[in-house]
């Protein structure tokens, strides 16, 4: 790949906070590009990003990733100097985790922000279940060590930990004490912070009429 540049398609006001913290871990520059909604992120310039016309989007050099999920886990192993993913031979939970939280973590979380609830007799067309069989599933594995996918900080509590974070701060979570205590150990990250100031600073910006 001979141009390594790193360039981030985002808006503040979306999921492009996660990738935002992501890039800030990882500790190498790059460039960002705020896209506004509306006409700009439809537009067939950023088509050609990211066909589904949405944020956040990441090119580096000549590849595209789109989704948090693997935009996270690509920098995680384009840049394996910031140790943000576990060796290869024992990602196992960290593969585990990180799915989830891309898979049944956010259908449940984004279906209990809208006020949708799956009959009874459908739950099993839905690949997360049940919302509370989906948070007890979480307490539970963010309960077992400090960090999801073990004792060291990775890619997957960028993404899981966002979630949660926002998910106690916007009320599609309850604050159980185990969601307290892991947010606890991720919001004061110098990462975390950084990419938060970043973006807030850019939020007033935006026009969201």
């Amino acid at each position: 790949m001979s141009d390594t540049s790193l360039v981030f398609y985002t808006n503040p006001m979306s999921r492009g906070r996660i990738v935002r913290w992501m890039l800030e871990e990882t500790g190498v520059a790059y460039d960002t590009r705020v896209i506004d909604y509306g006409p700009a992120m439809k537009s067939a310039d950023y088509l050609a990003i990211n066909p589904m016309g949405k944020v956040p989007a990441l090119r580096h050099g000549d590849m595209i990733v789109t989704e948090c999920a693997a935009i996270c886990a690509y920098l995680a192993d384009a840049f394996p100097e910031a140790g943000l993913a576990p060796p290869p031979a024992r990602r196992g939970a960290y593969y585990r985790w990180l799915f989830f939280g891309a898979g049944p973590m956010e259908a449940a979380l984004t279906n209990k922000a809208l006020g949708v609830e799956v009959p009874a007799d459908q739950q099993r067309m839905a690949g997360y279940g049940t919302y509370e069989n989906v948070i007890d599933t979480l307490a539970y594995a963010v309960s077992q060590s400090d960090y999801i996918a073990g004792e060291k900080f990775s890619a997957a509590d960028v993404y899981v930990g966002a979630h949660v974070g926002w998910g106690i701060q916007f009320g599609t979570m309850p604050e159980r004490p185990e969601f307290i205590a892991y947010w606890d150990r991720l919001k004061d990250r110098p990462a975390c912070r950084r990419a938060k100031e970043l973006d807030d600073q850019l939020t007033p910006q935006q026009d969201h009429t």
